[in-house]
């Protein structure tokens, strides 16, 4: 895969104080404490039920001084939640939405700009640099993409979208083992929402659902459309043209082992694991 460079934009919730690490390190699934300045991580912050309230990317930009990057739209949900459990604590939480960011993905992505943080999608190399995307020096000879191109791209990578495979009833476990692994410290002691996680963790991650990936010969499907395999169905909850072939994710129950075939929209549909090869 050749690079690929796409302008976009996140929320960017700031959480400074002289409580910020301590506050973070109770409030998120990340071992906030084990950053170094210049260090960035993925991570929930979760209910105290152990569903998701937010999903992004922790960057400890100072000692004191740390920036979740979100989804476009996902800011709020965090700033809500960070700022609920605030009593008696030297921290403030503040939120800057759409902030303009510079994001490439692919195979010959080059050395990153100062600055820019590391994607952690799983099967691509990649970078964000967030702010003015002048500053970004993509490399060269990268194809700049459009929107739907770069859901194409986060698709195959099997990367979840707040508002579209995350909501306030997602259970962790069921958006995949890598972002467990990614997200989640299991040795960093208590945190709130923490008790659900361990617990199917301790159980082999076992769900009634996971993401999965689908591919389908033409147009994309519609996102919404059901996906029959067999007797199981499910709801496709991403979609996009990939070119020849478009592609889209879903959760498939448990019963469902993939590779599978199934139909979606009237059409043939192939259903396949994560990331896609």
């Amino acid at each position: 895969m050749a690079s690929f460079v796409h302008h976009t934009t996140r929320d960017l919730i700031t959480v400074s104080g002289p409580d910020a690490g301590a506050y973070l390190q109770g409030q998120l699934s990340q071992d906030v404490a084990r950053l170094a300045v210049g260090d960035a991580a993925l991570t929930f912050v979760l209910a105290p039920q152990g569903k998701v309230e937010g999903w992004g990317r922790v960057h400890r930009a100072e000692a004191d001084r740390f920036v979740i990057d979100a989804d476009p739209g996902a800011g709020e949900s965090w700033t809500t939640r960070l700022r609920r459990f605030l009593l008696r604590t030297n921290a403030e939480v503040e939120l800057a939405e759409q902030v303009t960011t510079t994001s490439v993905r692919g195979s010959e992505t080059g050395p990153a700009p100062e600055g820019a943080l590391e994607a952690h999608w799983p099967g691509t190399e990649g970078w964000d640099l967030i702010g003015d995307p002048a500053e970004a020096r993509a490399p060269e000879g990268a194809t700049e993409i459009g929107a739907e191109a770069f859901t194409a791209l986060r698709i195959r990578a099997g990367v979840p979208r707040w508002g579209t495979e995350i909501d306030a009833d997602t259970i962790p476990a069921t958006l995949g083992q890598w972002l467990i692994d990614a997200s989640v410290s299991f040795t960093k002691g208590c945190y709130t929402g923490q008790e659900l996680v361990a617990r199917i963790d301790s159980r082999g991650g076992n769900v009634p659902r996971r993401l999965a990936g689908a591919v389908v010969e033409g147009d994309p499907i519609p996102v919404g459309s059901e996906v029959r395999v067999g007797e199981a169905s499910s709801l496709v909850t991403s979609s996009a043209s990939g070119g020849e072939r478009s592609v889209a994710l879903l959760f498939l129950p448990r019963s469902v082992e993939t590779p599978a075939d199934g139909e979606a929209d009237g059409r043939p549909i192939r259903l396949v694991d994560l990331p896609m090869a």
